[in-house]
């Protein structure tokens, strides 16, 4: 099955916009174009629905329902219960939270595991346990590649006192994509949770969380054509251990415990409207099938299929020269659509050169210094990023390279 890449793009009110219509849109994984469905959802709540939820009256009851719904299905695809999805106003704040829960809950000798490979939310929050007397070990990337070798994993967990091991899906630079469910089970062999960065994953597919294992699972909706906010699973079992982070009263909801915040209510039930995408893409390409999860997964490969698609001959192309260097793999079956680029200079005024060939995309650290750092790329620099996602066309990538060519 072949993605009807004209269905995609009526999908998405962004793609009519002049402004925007006429330009080759390449800062996805900065935040992704919100599709209609969301933007209908988030409209009518505004004008219906903005009251509190959950009250005896229409409006309000239909509000709640409405984000009842953005948890129940959004879960359901995702291999999850319902009530081990929750909402938060981003999934660095989310990771914050979890992180003074986890302060609480490991003792004195105990350990957790980090890796240099992530963006700075599902990394620094993690690190400051060291303050309060926990040791922080580092899984260190390969400077050469940035790949993240599961061997080197192994020794860090070898004595048992690993309590959670803090890992991305995929870098938000290096983008190639970790073995999630392989990590996962060296990490419950060793007596370790996990906590997974889905962020730069979740866009190009949503994953099967219970099939890969993971205890934690994060990733943000306005990357994943929804609206500004954090979308984090925690399984029951870990979630009902760690100590509660909201209101005393709502500590026996598992949904509240790790969001001491009052949720965004019109936010949260838009987010339905990532449901109501992911479902029309089922839709019009394949037959009726009642299970969430497997209408999921098929949307997940039929995406990647695009993406790889589109995404080979961008690395092949800066594979070829010699003027600047290329992380990540070259192979885009192994690496999310999300290419990053260090020129040995100053990136920033290239995305700026790009802007004026009708290339939108941005250059700087991304908030992955310490990747950057470890592949001897100097931060202040930065790197050239140029991200896709399915509703990118062979079109976008043929006038990238063109844009390139003239600007490199």
């Amino acid at each position: 099955m072949q993605l009807d890449l004209g269905f995609v793009r009526r999908q998405f009110p962004a793609f009519s916009v002049p402004e925007l219509a006429d330009k080759a849109f390449f800062e996805n994984a900065g935040g992704s174009y919100a599709c209609g469905q969301v933007i209908d959802r988030l409209t009518r709540f505004y004008r219906e629905r903005k009251v509190q939820p959950y009250a005896p009256y229409a409006a309000a009851t239909a509000g709640g329902a409405e984000m009842d719904e953005a948890r129940a299905r959004l879960a359901a695809m995702m291999g999850v219960k319902t009530h081990e999805l929750s909402f938060g106003p981003s999934t660095t704040q989310n990771t914050y939270v979890l992180a003074q829960a986890v302060r609480r809950w490991l003792k004195q000798g105990e350990a957790i595991v980090v890796t240099d490979q992530d963006h700075e939310a599902n990394s620094g929050p993690w690190r400051r346990l060291a303050e309060d007397g926990i040791e922080v070990r580092e899984w260190k990337i390969d400077p050469a590649t940035g790949h993240l070798d599961p061997a080197r994993l192994e020794p860090l967990l070898a004595d048992g006192k690993v309590r959670l091991v803090a890992f991305p899906h995929c870098s938000n630079v290096v983008a190639e994509i970790n073995p999630v469910a392989e990590i996962v089970a060296l990490a419950h062999a060793a007596g370790a949770a996990t906590c997974v960065d889905g962020v730069s994953y979740a866009p190009h597919g949503l994953p099967d969380v219970g099939a890969l294992g993971a205890d934690i699972y994060l990733f943000s909706a306005y990357k994943t054509y929804g609206p500004h906010q954090g979308i984090m699973a925690i399984r029951e079992e870990l979630g009902m251990r760690l100590p509660n982070q909201g209101h005393w009263f709502n500590g026996d909801t598992l949904y509240k415990r790790f969001t001491p915040a009052g949720p965004d209510h019109a936010q949260v039930a838009a987010s339905a409207g990532i449901a109501d995408y992911f479902d029309a893409l089922h839709g019009h390409h394949f037959d009726p099938e009642p299970d969430a999860a497997r209408r999921a997964t098929a949307v997940h490969d039929l995406m990647r299929a695009q993406e790889v698609a589109v995404c080979q001959p961008l690395l092949d192309y800066l594979a070829a020269r010699n003027d600047l260097r290329l992380i990540g793999p070259r192979d885009a079956g192994a690496r999310a659509p999300t290419v990053a680029v260090d020129l040995g200079r100053a990136a920033e005024p290239v995305s700026a050169a790009l802007a004026a060939e009708g290339i939108n995309c941005w250059a700087g650290d991304f908030y992955a210094v310490r990747p950057l750092t470890a592949m001897g790329i100097d931060p202040g620099a930065g790197v050239l990023r140029l991200s896709m996602v399915h509703y990118t066309s062979a079109g976008d990538v043929a006038r990238l390279i063109g844009a390139l060519e003239t600007v490199l």
